[in-house]
């Protein structure tokens, strides 16, 4: 049980930090501030739908594609790392990272798919790390991975719902803090994915 518990949480942090749906509340308004509510809900329901049913096949699906495509274990430990490293170092540079977000944007509801649910909620950072999680798992927690991602996709949902109230009484600064916090616990999390690597490859 204590093992599960600490999985759980291992899992639940690692996607809170790449995801962050507190630091993308600006970007979520940047690109909805000509819509009206209705179609602001459209959208914020898409997008986060859309992200689950993405990252759910890669979950579900990972161990085939690394057996389609001969990518070992360790390889990708190491590349997923090294990308989740440098997502989280451009956070903690307050940059908008290249590999996470588009620079223009054309205001419809096809901004949902594009580039709210990809590659913003579901962008390379957070397949890589569900798809670390249930590297060598077993069902129950390649079932855990997915419930505790669906929650976040739900968290995202209520942030966007919540966004203008939200801004309003936090303020940027405070989502700032928050975005270099999430970015230095990104960073970590690439890091580790790397030595695991690393330590794997020497195992092997």
């Amino acid at each position: 049980m204590n093992e599960l518990l600490q999985y759980s949480l291992t899992v639940f942090i690692g996607f809170f930090a790449i995801m962050n749906p507190i630091a993308n509340i600006p970007i979520f308004l940047s690109l909805v501030r000509d819509a009206d509510t209705s179609t602001r809900n459209r959208i914020n329901k898409k997008a986060t739908i859309t992200a689950f049913v993405i990252v759910l096949i890669f979950a579900i699906l990972g161990k085939f594609i690394f057996e389609i495509f001969g990518i070992t274990i360790p390889a990708f430990k190491i590349t997923g790392g090294i990308l989740v490293f440098y997502i989280g170092f451009e956070m903690l540079q307050s940059k908008k990272s290249t590999v996470k977000h588009l620079q223009h944007t054309a205001v419809d509801e096809n901004i949902a798919i594009s580039p709210l649910a990809i590659p913003i909620l579901s962008g390379p950072g957070t397949i890589v790390t569900a798809m670390n999680y249930v590297t060598n798992a077993n069902y129950l927690h390649i079932g855990i991975v997915i419930l505790l991602f669906a929650i976040m996709c739900y968290l995202t949902y209520l942030a966007f719902s919540l966004s203008e109230f939200i801004v309003k009484k936090t303020g940027n600064n405070i989502i700032t803090v928050i975005g270099k916090i999430m970015g230095l616990i990104i960073a970590i999390i690439g890091v580790n994915m790397v030595i695991e690597g690393i330590k794997i490859t020497f195992i092997l």
